[in-house]
């Protein structure tokens, strides 16, 4: 989606939008993460001085802003940073960092980026998980307590679907914790079922070269596609451990039930034997199982109940419940 495009999306103006100087420098519309370790630097220079309620949208540094004793800052944490803290490992290994000189160096930044993570928790003043899992990830981290309150869904944009047709469905960005790989090998072993996977990324020519004739890559496709596809699917796949997940509610809001990894928010999203199944384990037989275990009780899912249920995370439930916390900090 184009910036404009975007900004139109969200409701913004123009004279209100105001980018750090990373925005300024040389390729950083497309190789923005070769500067972060720029980024602490670039959220410490906007000044918010004039303001007297600061709310950061934060999965990296936006928390880290400056404010004064006369301000009030409410961080809504999607997570600490994955990639510095829980993904360390894994990004390390799945980027061939382990040894060598770039991989000394990316872990020399990572290593500052962590202690810069905690020294600029202490910046906020009340912190707002969107889980009950960021939630217990904030604590262990940040040694700080916080509320959950669970995003809002665009549940407006999906519309239950009565009738589902032969086929699963997945959708993702083609990175290595989506774990794609996994629902396409499994699905390689089950060639009486059909899968379609839309979207797009790094690994996407690795996947390709994995799908089997009954596996159908779409690329990325806007959002009356993903719609459709949604709508229509008798199931769902998703195998990322995620800090909420947006695609699985949607989904659900379209009364298609999820077969899911049972870690993360996902857990907070999903009922078990009436919105979806969940997997043990992130690995190609748990998917198997899990998909066969759905098929064989395919009766204990009712698309207008799934969508009921979904309807628990409507953007009016988001602004009221975030509205109210607010006023209990400001009164």
């Amino acid at each position: 989606m184009a910036q404009e495009e975007t900004i139109k999306t969200l409701g913004l103006e123009n004279n209100k939008l105001f980018t750090s100087f990373i925005q300024r420098l040389p390729f950083a519309k497309t190789k923005y993460r070769n500067y972060l370790p720029l980024y602490p630097l670039a959220i410490e220079q906007f000044d918010l001085s004039q303001y007297d309620l600061i709310i950061s949208s934060s999965h990296a540094v936006a928390k880290g802003v400056l404010t004064h004793s006369g301000q009030i800052h409410i961080c809504y944490c999607h997570s600490p940073m994955r990639y510095a803290w829980d993904l360390y490992h894994q990004y390390i290994t799945d980027l061939g960092l382990k040894k060598g000189l770039k991989g000394f160096f990316v872990k020399l930044v990572l290593h500052r980026m962590r202690q810069w993570d905690v020294i600029s928790s202490n910046r906020v003043d009340y912190f707002i998980s969107n889980s009950d899992y960021i939630g217990k990830r904030i604590e262990k981290i940040y040694r700080r307590e916080s509320k959950t309150i669970y995003p809002n869904v665009a549940l407006e944009n999906f519309e239950l679907g009565e009738a589902k047709e032969d086929f699963y469905f997945t959708c993702s960005r083609f990175v290595p914790y989506k774990k794609i790989d996994l629902i396409v090998k499994a699905f390689a072993q089950m060639p009486d079922k059909k899968l379609f996977v839309m979207g797009d990324g790094p690994d996407f020519k690795r996947i390709q070269k994995l799908a089997t004739d009954n596996i159908i890559l779409l690329g990325y496709q806007p959002l009356n596609i993903l719609k459709s596809y949604l709508s229509r699917a008798k199931a769902f796949v998703f195998a990322a451990e995620e800090d909420f997940g947006i695609l699985p509610v949607e989904a659900q809001a379209c009364g298609t039930p999820v077969i899911a990894y049972g870690r993360g928010g996902v857990r907070e999203t999903v009922i078990q034997n009436k919105t979806g199944v969940y997997f043990n384990e992130q690995n190609v037989a748990s998917i198997i199982e899990a998909v066969n275990y759905f098929e064989n009780n395919s009766t204990l899912f009712i698309p207008a109940e799934i969508a009921k249920h979904a309807a628990a995370f409507s953007s009016q439930r988001f602004s009221k419940e975030l509205a109210q916390f607010i006023k209990t900090i400001i009164s």
